[in-house]
């Protein structure tokens, strides 16, 4: 039966011990970093430090990294993906690690073949991935039930099935509980989430649909991921774990809050004012926000902030994980004050595309055409002036059928494009692994393991030398600590921090940062000798 607001527990009243604890997965090394730091705040070295006090906390798992997350990492940090997934594995005392894929993509735009996409899920599960989000941009059931049962095959233990909330006027909250249903149903699928990038949910909204969800989940647990951007997540959260949620997608201190997940320390205090019992070791959470305080200090990273109420999100339905993808954007561009026009624009290409769901790589093919839009204004050209390839592949439909209907306007102008006549003879080739592994071998003239072969077929060439060329991440030890972890002198300038490198046995490469500032150092002529 769906609850009303006249049978639904109200926030104030308790009730207390009836439900299971609630438990939670820490969204702060993937979903925060993306949020609140452009997904270029952490390195490896910095994950690698927090794992032990996440560990200790009692997790239902560890949100921690995406296409978008590892690419960034590559392309900032010149630091190889497989080895941050290994090391992070290394500390977190057996908490499973997760990854969120949305759609048929993996560190590109352009859609994968099934061969590229069951590597991804192999290599991630053999580097320590036992977890994986999966979230169709589309909300395309089968398509995520597919993607299941390739995790399962390729060693990912536990799967977890997105039902992505959406407001638009085709979307329903009746699709949303039928997806649920047939997650409930499927034997590949181990949870179901209701997933909501924009932060949309409202106090009324999730007191009718989670009461639904959970009674089409049956046993199955049922988690809850929303965003603060409208300031009403913390209040949906309490509301949601009165209702049954299982499990509570939060962040840690500086990377909670903001456009990202609740932060995890006050959602514990709200749970304890409602007699609402839940697993977690406070001590732990509090050694893990003092780490993330030190990162977001000693880097100038922004420490994400209680958001006030705001109903525009309602309107552009901007994610949150976008909304710090786009600031570092437009202020690599040096057009910070262009965010207001470029937020407006990007609700009118969403509708004009036919609502689809603020999802990656969605929200990023319109956010890229709103930017546009406001450019060519700029500049005294029009609307769709300027169409990125994947907007034509979107129209084309290349990536599905969005519910609602693409503008005639909108279809005329990419069907009148060059571009669009050569996309649409560009279906997704599905050669055999050991096929694309021969064409990689017989152009380096030499092997090629697992590992590399896919990032070459993902990223660019330029990105992949310089992680192969990079050596291993240095840890991280925080201001006056060396990247080994060993205390050293302070360091108060460039002259300080050479000598102190060249203090260290054996090091290969060492990189520096300190807000935008960022030194690499690289040691070509390095020979790693033992004693015999």
């Amino acid at each position: 039966m769906t609850a009303t607001p006249e049978t639904s527990p109200e926030i104030g009243r308790t009730p207390a011990a009836t439900r299971p604890p609630v438990r939670f997965v820490d969204t702060s090394l993937r979903d925060g970093n993306q949020s609140l730091w452009g997904a270029t705040g952490l390195t490896t070295g910095m994950v690698e430090a927090l794992g032990p006090d996440l560990a200790q906390i009692g997790l239902e798992g560890i949100d921690f990294t995406s296409s978008t997350n590892l690419l960034m990492g590559s392309k900032t940090h010149r630091e190889d993906p497989w080895e941050r997934i290994s090391r992070m594995h290394a500390v977190a005392g057996g908490v499973p690690l997760s990854a969120i894929t949305t759609g048929m993509r993996f560190m590109s735009w352009d859609r994968a073949s099934e061969t590229v996409m069951r590597l991804s899920l192999r290599l991630m599960a053999r580097h320590g991935l036992g977890r994986l989000q999966i979230a169709d941009p589309l909300n395309d059931v089968a398509a995520n039930q597919t993607i299941a049962a390739w995790a399962k095959d390729e060693g990912i233990g536990y799967i977890v099935a997105a039902t992505t909330f959406t407001e638009s006027p085709v979307h329903t909250d009746d699709a949303y509980v039928q997806a649920a249903r047939a997650y409930a149903e499927d034997p590949n699928i181990d949870a179901v989430y209701l997933k909501d990038p924009g932060g949309l949910l409202t106090y009324d909204r999730i007191g009718h649909l989670v009461p639904a969800l959970r009674e089409a989940v049956g046993d199955k647990p049922l988690e809850l991921h929303s965003h603060c951007t409208t300031g009403e997540a913390p209040q949906v959260y309490m509301r949601a774990a009165q209702l049954g949620v299982d499990v509570l997608h939060t962040g840690i201190g500086a990377l909670g809050n903001g456009t990202a997940q609740p932060e995890m320390l006050s959602v514990l205090d709200n749970l304890d004012a409602l007699g609402i019992p839940y697993r977690a070791d406070r001590a732990a959470v509090e050694r893990a926000a003092a780490t993330i305080r030190r990162i977001s200090e000693e880097n100038d990273l922004p420490a994400g902030q209680t958001m006030p109420f705001d109903l525009a999100p309602h309107a552009h339905q901007v994610p949150g994980g976008m909304m710090g993808t786009l600031k570092r954007q437009l202020r690599e561009l040096k057009i910070e004050d262009d965010l207001p026009a470029v937020i407006a624009e990007t609700g009118r290409v969403r509708a004009e595309l036919g609502y689809p769901i603020m999802v990656t790589p969605f929200s990023q093919f319109v956010g890229s055409q709103a930017l546009m839009n406001v450019l060519a204004a700029k500049s005294g050209r029009e609307r769709y002036s300027n169409i990125p390839d994947e907007v034509v592949r979107f129209v084309l439909g290349h990536y599905g059928e969005p519910v609602g209907e693409i503008s005639p306007s909108v279809r005329e102008r990419v069907a009148a494009l060059p571009r669009a006549r050569e996309l649409s003879m560009d279906p997704v080739h599905d050669k055999p692994l050991e096929e694309l592994r021969a064409e990689q071998q017989a152009r380096l003239g030499r092997t090629v393991e697992d590992e590399e072969l896919l990032l070459r077929l993902v990223m660019a060439p330029d990105v992949l030398e310089a992680v192969l060329a990079a050596g291993p991440a240095p840890a991280w030890g925080g201001a006056g600590s060396s990247v080994t972890g060993g205390a050293t002198g302070p360091v108060h300038s460039l002259g300080d921090a050479i000598r102190a490198v060249n203090a260290l046995p054996n090091w290969r490469s060492v990189q520096i940062r300190r807000g935008h500032q960022h030194l690499r150092l690289t040691r070509r002529d390095h020979v790693h000798r033992e004693d015999s």
